[in-house]
């Protein structure tokens, strides 16, 4: 479980990309974990942010340090989540 802000993806203009970063230690875990490998470095995940509980993957980045993990519109919506407010996240890797 951690706390992380929301952040959308600069790189595109449009409202499609949000993420939250996975802090330091947790990003460590995750790429500790002796997974096969998948495209981009992804790992597969199951997130709970509020109420909303769905499956994913986090991706590795370079620019973040640490894995980034895409928070959808529909999740967004759902839990009224906004810019650069903190996001709670419970996260477990799936393929582990």
């Amino acid at each position: 479980m951690f706390t992380a802000p929301l952040w959308r993806w600069d790189a595109r203009q449009d409202d499609a990309w949000w993420f939250v970063t996975v802090p330091p230690d947790a990003s460590d875990v995750l790429a500790d974990l002796p997974l096969p490998p998948r495209g981009f470095g992804s790992i597969r995940v199951r997130v709970t942010v509020g109420a909303t509980t769905w499956s994913t993957s986090v991706f590795p980045s370079r620019e973040q340090n640490g894995y980034v993990l895409p928070m959808k519109k529909s999740v967004r919506q759902a839990e009224n989540l906004v810019a650069d407010a903190p996001v709670h996240v419970t996260l477990a890797p799936r393929d582990a």
